[in-house]
């Protein structure tokens, strides 16, 4: 019976799914009119034969997608319905990994291969080890409690820096007033001790490494009056920031999460209107050179696939994919 109920729940979720995504059409045509070269740099990143795939869809919120190559699969949350799913690339299979989920938000892998994610209702980040079981790595400093881990990445030297701004849990709990500043900490590998690695962001949200780990990118939400993609440098053998600056204006568009790819460009979810939603790409100079155009707006992204190849995109309702000609960068 266990296993029935679970055929028959899979059968429903998969139903749903392809309900909802029954509108959205891939392109008949190739190169696919979606994927925009702004820029001649962006050319030999497109290939000509790919086009943009819906593979799966009928979340509320789709956001921290994570790529696990062992498993062929990739994890993501839906933040509002309170699960992390995964979607298999095999199969095309998709399931519930883990409900409740706490409405985790964030999601990376550590160095030994384990989970880690932004819990909002518990205000914490933990870690999932090989074992199932789940460590909390860190749900307080100084005392007082986070306010709702949003994104997270792992340093090479394996120190896990996450995004704590006030943004609230979800739609359906309000949040408690919040007792710390909206920060980026760090966790050491070895001791577990957090630290402010940056201080002073109207709203810190998606970050991400440069591909050798001596840039720190970071998305400020609520900067004014709009949001800001900022660069520092990584010092003090990977400890500290400092040298923070403007790496990008985003002007009407909302960059939310996003990674680098081996060269160094910068895909990152974007949108706020028909006109901006999608991904966008900009060189390690900050230059726009290319343009992914969705039917939803882009919160996060990572590369999966063999090869590392398969951009994956998290858009409120539904994850895409695209082949593209470059491989995500070793920094999760």
């Amino acid at each position: 019976m266990i296993a029935r109920r679970g055929l028959l729940a899979g059968a429903a979720l998969l139903g749903a799914a392809r309900a909802a995504g029954a509108g959205w059409e891939p392109s008949q045509r190739v190169p696919d009119p979606a994927v925009e070269i702004l820029d001649p740099a962006f050319a030999k990143y497109r290939l000509a034969s790919a086009t943009v795939e819906r593979v799966a869809t009928g979340f509320r919120w789709a956001e921290g997608p994570v790529w696990f190559g062992d498993r062929g699969a990739l994890l993501f949350s839906d933040v509002v319905n309170d699960r992390i799913m995964k979607w298999e690339e095999a199969s095309g299979s998709l399931s519930e990994f883990r409900r409740p989920s706490n409405y985790a938000n964030g999601n990376t892998r550590d160095r030994q291969g384990r989970l880690i994610t932004c819990q909002h209702r518990t205000r914490s980040v933990t870690r999932t080890e090989h074992d199932g079981t789940i460590t909390t790595l860190m749900d307080r400093f100084d005392g007082k409690p986070l306010n709702s881990p949003n994104d997270v990445v792992c340093h090479a030297d394996g120190a896990v820096w996450f995004t704590d701004p006030a943004f609230g849990p979800n739609p359906h709990e309000a949040m408690a007033a919040p007792e710390l500043p909206g920060n980026v900490y760090r966790i050491d590998p070895a001791t577990g001790q957090a630290s402010v690695v940056v201080e002073g962001v109207a709203g810190p949200n998606g970050l991400c490494f440069a591909p050798d780990g001596t840039k720190l990118y970071l998305i400020e939400a609520r900067a004014k009056p709009n949001r800001l993609i900022r660069v520092y440098d990584v010092v003090e053998n990977g400890t500290k920031t400092a040298n923070g600056r403007v790496f990008y204006d985003a002007g009407t568009g909302t960059p939310d999460g996003f990674r680098a790819d081996v060269d160094g460009n910068l895909w990152c979810g974007w949108g706020m209107s028909e006109a901006e939603d999608g991904v966008i790409v900009l060189t390690p100079q900050g230059k726009l050179i290319g343009r992914i155009r969705l039917p939803e707006r882009c919160a996060n992204l990572c590369f999966g696939g063999l090869n590392r190849n398969l951009l994956l995109m998290t858009a409120t309702h539904s994850v895409y994919a695209l082949y593209v000609n470059t491989r995500g960068a070793g920094t999760c």
